[in-house]
C-alpha cells in the first residue's frame, strides 16, 4: 500500500479510518507508516497492510476524494483505491 501525495487533498478521511497506518506530517498531507510506526515519507513509499486493518485501510482507499491510496495484492493487481476505483 502506498500513498501518491501528488493527489493527496488532505481531506484526512485514511487518517480518521485508520490510524495506525496513516498519518498527516508537516505539509499537510497523508503518508503510510511502517509495521513499527514510523512515518514513511520518500515517495513511493510502499508498507504492507497489517491484518487486523486490511478492511479499513480498503474502505480508506475507496473513499479517498484525492484517489492517491493505492492498495495492491502480493501479486501486484490494483486491490483498491487509485484512478482506477
Amino acid at each position: 500500500m502506498r500513498v501518491d501525495q501528488n493527489a493527496c487533498t488532505g481531506d484526512g478521511l485514511c487518517v480518521q479510518l485508520a490510524p495506525s497506518v496513516f498519518e498527516f506530517d508537516v505539509d499537510g498531507l497523508a503518508y503510510v507508516k511502517d509495521e513499527v510506526g514510523e512515518l514513511q515519507t520518500a515517495a513511493g513509499a510502499y508498507v504492507p497492510i497489517p491484518l487486523p486493518v486490511v478492511d479499513a485501510v480498503v474502505d480508506a482507499a475507496d473513499e479517498c476524494p484525492g484517489t492517491c491510496i493505492y492498495v495492491e495484492r502480493p501479486d501486484g493487481t490494483l486491490e483498491a483505491g487509485g484512478p482506477l476505483s
